[in-house]
């Protein structure tokens, strides 16, 4: 069957920017996505992570590039990989997609993180995440949405996790993930998931130092350090790519008192 994502006679995904070479697409969807990626960091207004938010990052990410971006895929796809000696992993059927997609965020969505341990956490996150990637929702950018969409879904557990170190690790995050989803119909289970363990493991204790630095320097501004003070602080450093000290973080927290009170007349 012929790719209908690909331009005739190439294998080159059609884009919105119409380039006919596929370092040229890189380049371009490197340039693109990168500054979408940046935008979802700063990102604190996602509270519901369902398979629509899913497709709507996707969008989000990918707008630029393909007007596809945000759909799931219409086909069935086989990637060789490295990793696996060429072999590619067993993504969901096409009619399974959204199927297979849901059951993950439902276990996702019901699960105890608060409760759980921190090595739980480490290994029920990183298995959440292959299995949500083993899906292949899209035709394209499926690590990147992945990814993004589940550093976004624990921050708003109250876990934070330092993503850059996956963006900084792509080819080890992807070939991660590969290793953690190898279940196949004829050669059985020849999952490593150990590997995703350890970098998720490691960005969770980076995450996890990005909280406490947060919450001494709220202390240190006379406020409590409650979860949605400690979200603010983090994602107003996000925002504005620095480190606020406790005289900025005073006035900030004095700044939503003040706002509250406006809302609520």
């Amino acid at each position: 069957m012929r790719d209908p994502y690909f331009y005739p006679d190439t294998e080159i995904l059609k884009n919105r920017l119409d380039i006919m070479d596929d370092a040229g697409l890189k380049a371009a969807e490197a340039d693109y996505v990168s500054l979408r990626l940046a935008e979802l960091a700063r990102d604190d207004s996602v509270r519901i992570f369902d398979f629509g938010c899913l497709c709507r990052m996707h969008y989000r990410i990918f707008q630029d590039i393909f007007e596809w971006a945000g759909k799931p895929r219409i086909i069935n796809i086989e990637k060789a990989e490295n990793a696996l000696n060429g072999i590619s992993i067993e993504y969901s059927d096409v009619f399974d997609i959204e199927r297979d997609a849901k059951a993950v965020l439902k276990d996702m969505n019901l699960y105890g993180w608060k409760k759980a341990s921190f090595d739980e956490t480490v290994r029920n996150f990183s298995d959440c995440m292959a299995k949500l990637w083993k899906a292949h929702p899209f035709r394209e950018g499926n690590t990147r949405t992945i990814v993004t969409f589940c550093a976004m879904f624990i921050e708003a557990q109250g876990i934070y996790i330092d993503s850059r170190l996956f963006k900084d690790n792509a080819k080890y995050m992807r070939d991660a993930l590969v290793a953690a989803s190898a279940v196949f119909s004829d050669l059985g289970d020849r999952r490593k998931p150990e590997y995703l363990y350890r970098i998720v493991g490691d960005a969770l204790e980076r995450g996890k130092a990005v909280e406490e630095d947060a919450v001494q320097r709220i202390t240190a501004a006379g406020y409590p350090a409650g979860e949605q003070q400690v979200r603010k602080v983090i994602f107003w450093d996000r925002k504005e790519r620095r480190i606020h000290d406790a005289e900025e973080i005073r006035q900030l927290l004095r700044q939503k008192e003040r706002e509250e009170p406006e809302r609520e007349r």
